[in-house]
């Protein structure tokens, strides 16, 4: 297997990027670029945006005469300081490259809830603006803080920092909430203080390679038109496992449980992206369009099609409570009710302390008819897309076993991208993220509508768990959760391939 191509230089990935920004009808970005992170100081910021925005200031899609960065938090630190701390975790560039980005890094302490500090970091911004005598000018907040202070942070940037004389835009971290209630309210206030083509409700999963090539592989291909219905698929699993528990975070998690930490956002995101209809363009409102309507369609979830789990020794963890009921493990059927979907089951799982770690869509269709090789016991056609780790699509079928008899054996047509890009590196999610943000794309971001809908699904059965009327079932660590999640997935119509194991092809 060939290759992929040897990377291509920051101007030409500029231009293609201009490109794209011209056939989705985004206006050309140029000018001063400020980008204000706040929360500076914190785990966030200094493991996931900070690199980001470094990676893309040496991709060349950040320029030195035109990016300046801010952080703003409440620690006493200096800018050398900022610089230090967040130093260890910038990596994939040369030293040159390092040391130019963090000259353009300024710190400003101040609290979140007074005006003092917003003022002061506000003038910080105008003397870059006006040192770098650009006609246009833009600033991007990035919020790497608790969903607690949105408001009372938004409040001050509305006050304090819009931009005088170009756009003013606002990056929001989930947790969007922790029901219906919750999040309307949240979302009302910063809809009193941003219009909606201001706010970018960012979930990272979208900036996922995989993800984003859902929706290429499912409009692009005319394999798949034809097949991706009730009539050829018999279910969908959308899985997310992890092989460690909460690691000191027992305290944050019991707040939320595994539903609201990965299902209700992160897989569903990937579930509308597999069952939403074709959209009209590329347009990002076009494109959650169609993501609202698939939402709209779920049917309300039944008590019967649910497992929960929580590992054994979750407890021990001396900030989760005795009695807690929170599930680090869910199994959850949901059913559109539409033509395309009607009784296809979509089996959303997720887990913490389980046998491996992976994420992965897994698309199951239905028996051969009149299937004269008796090769049914072998397991069914599967199409998989590997998420995260070793990305990867492959599609699981029946071949004859190589030798002198008519026997038949499960393989896979595969494509690894560690094979077939070998020389091209896969952004972060929070790279793409943020340079979507910069050039005004909001299609890989949660509108408040799809919002709304995401949480009308969950919030029943969140109330439920929280009441105590659905029980977490104990699981080993180490294990695949509660055997009944298993159960479930059988009896809703999963067929699990016996003595088949996908192994990522290697150069050796």
């Amino acid at each position: 297997m060939s290759g992929g191509s040897a990377e291509s230089s920051p101007s030409s990935r500029r231009s293609s990027f201009n490109s794209l920004s011209r056939d989705l009808e985004l206006p050309s970005e140029h000018g001063c670029l400020s980008v204000i992170v706040l929360g500076a100081s914190g785990d966030l910021a200094k493991k996931k945006t900070f690199p980001a925005l470094f990676h893309l200031f040496a991709q060349g899609f950040l320029q030195s005469g035109e990016v300046h960065i801010f952080g703003y938090a409440r620690s006493n630190l200096s800018d050398d300081g900022l610089r230090e701390r967040i130093r260890g975790y910038l990596k994939g560039a040369s030293e040159e490259h390092l040391s130019d980005f963090l000259q353009h890094i300024k710190y400003v302490s101040g609290s979140y809830d007074s005006g003092e500090g917003f003022d002061k970091l506000n003038k910080e911004i105008l003397e870059y603006e006006m040192s770098n005598k650009s006609e246009n000018s833009r600033r991007l907040f990035y919020l790497a803080l608790p969903p607690s202070v949105y408001p009372s942070v938004c409040k001050m940037i509305r006050k304090y920092c819009m931009n005088p004389s170009g756009w003013t835009r606002v990056i929001v971290e989930k947790p969007f909430g922790k029901d219906l209630d919750s999040a309307e309210e949240l979302s009302a206030q910063l809809g009193e203080l941003f219009d909606e083509n201001q706010l970018y409700r960012i979930d990272h999963y979208l900036g996922k390679e995989l993800v984003q090539n859902l929706l290429v592989l499912r409009f692009a291909n005319r394999l798949f038109l034809p097949l991706w219905n009730r009539d050829n698929i018999d279910n969908i699993q959308i899985v997310f496992r992890e092989d460690f528990g909460t690691d000191g975070r027992g305290g944050y998690f019991d707040q939320y449980g595994i539903i609201r930490d990965i299902i209700q956002n992160h897989l569903l995101q990937v579930f509308c992206l597999v069952a939403m209809e074709k959209p009209v363009s590329l347009k990002p409102e076009h494109i959650r369009d169609e993501k609202v309507k698939v939402l709209q369609s779920v049917n309300p979830i039944k008590h019967d099609e649910v497992v929960l789990g929580q590992y054994e020794g979750y407890k021990d963890d001396p900030t989760v409570p005795d009695d807690s009921n929170t599930p680090t493990f869910a199994s959850v059927v949901l059913r559109v009710h539409n033509e395309r979907w009607e009784g296809v089951p979509f089996i959303l799982k997720a887990g913490k302390a389980l046998s491996s770690r992976k994420a992965e869509v897994r698309v199951q269709f239905k028996d051969v008819p009149g299937d004269i090789f008796k090769c049914k016991r072998q397991g069914r056609n599967e199409f998989v897309i590997r998420l995260q780790p070793s990305e990867a699509m492959y599609m699981k079928l029946t071949v004859k076993k190589p030798g002198l008899e008519m026997a038949t054996e499960q393989s896979e047509l595969d494509l690894s991208y560690g094979m077939r890009y070998q020389n091209v590196k896969i952004p972060e999610a929070y790279e793409r993220l943020i340079l979507d943000t910069i050039r005004g794309d909001q299609q890989h971001f949660v509108r408040r509508d799809e919002l709304k809908a995401a949480w009308q699904i969950f919030t029943p059965l969140l109330h439920d768990i929280d009441a105590g009327r659905l029980k977490a079932i104990p699981y080993q660590p180490g294990s695949r959760g509660p055997k009944e999640a298993d159960e479930l997935s059988e009896k809703v119509g999963y067929m699990q391939t016996h003595g088949y194991i996908w192994i990522p092809p290697t150069l050796a």
